[in-house]
């Protein structure tokens, strides 16, 4: 099988990932005031922190337009899956709809093309997006492997802990209050994503706390680990995601581990020193 996957640019790919020819990343925009950043291998995530830091406006996203995931979908991949940030958080999928629409129209049934809502971000993006290329490999059929990864992505669990909540709130979620309070009482919340919904699990004063309390929730809820891929994103802190690797390793095993570092989009909302976990 000839098969090609695309990502937007929230995928956060690890170095390996980024080799493969069988994957691509389409960016979205990243603007800071008058400051516009395009999210791809030219993204240079210390000095868009200090931007992001410098700045008394809130950092936003833009999606890609369908053109420019029209353009990924040309090559000799007769199968192009398409995983992208969950729906209740970008206009990504829905451009890559409207791309996949656009593009059958101009070529007809020549290739398959499968649109996924990751229903994630980040490396719940990745998680699925590899689980893909693990069907891929296999030579399942195109309509199999869409199966199979929908099933997967239903039952994948995506958990984060953020060290700031000031993007948040310059971003107009979160009160100025809630903010002041999580952050003069050094509060830092376990939130998760259900369904593409970002909710909150508990809170803990203290980061190592916060992701301690998020490795135990992870566990309790995860069942037998051994068949898992477990990847955890970070923003700009590789200690802090090996910190989580070695808590959730301890009495636990996974067909995988990975850790990557995140990219823009995920560098805008984890902020400085989140961590975001996957399995």
């Amino acid at each position: 099988m000839k098969y090609r996957i695309v990502g937007d640019s929230c995928l956060d790919p690890t170095e390996e990932v980024k080799r493969d020819p069988h994957f691509r990343v389409v960016p979205l925009t990243l603007e800071v005031g008058e400051t516009r950043v395009i999210d791809d291998e030219t993204f240079d995530q210390k000095k868009f922190l200090k931007l992001v830091a410098d700045s008394p406006a809130g950092a936003k996203t833009a999606c890609p337009s369908p053109e420019r995931f029209m353009q990924e979908f040309d090559g000799d991949a007769d199968c192009v899956f398409v995983v992208t940030l969950s729906s209740h958080l970008s206009g990504s999928y829905n451009s890559a709809c409207v791309a996949k629409k656009m593009y059958e129209e101009e070529h007809g049934g020549e290739k398959k093309i499968e649109v996924i809502d990751s229903r994630s971000a980040s490396c719940g993006e990745l998680n699925i997006a590899l689980t893909i290329r693990d069907l891929c490999e296999r030579e399942l059929p195109f309509e199999e492997i869409v199966r199979e990864a929908y099933a997967y992505r239903d039952r994948m669990q995506t958990y984060f802990v953020l060290e700031s909540l000031d993007t948040l709130r310059k971003n107009g979620r979160l009160s100025g209050l809630s903010a002041f309070i999580a952050t003069t009482l050094n509060i830092k919340p376990v939130m998760a994503g259900d369904k593409g919904v970002i909710v909150k699990l508990s809170q803990e004063r203290g980061i190592n706390k916060a992701l301690t309390r998020m490795v135990k929730i992870a566990l309790e809820k995860a069942g037998e680990t051994a068949s898992k891929r477990l990847i955890i994103a970070h923003v700009n802190n590789p200690a802090r995601a090996e910190f989580v690797r070695d808590l959730m390793c301890r009495a636990n095993q996974f067909r995988e581990v990975l850790i990557t570092n995140a990219a823009g989009v995920a560098t805008v909302y984890a902020a400085d020193g989140g961590i975001v976990m996957t399995l």
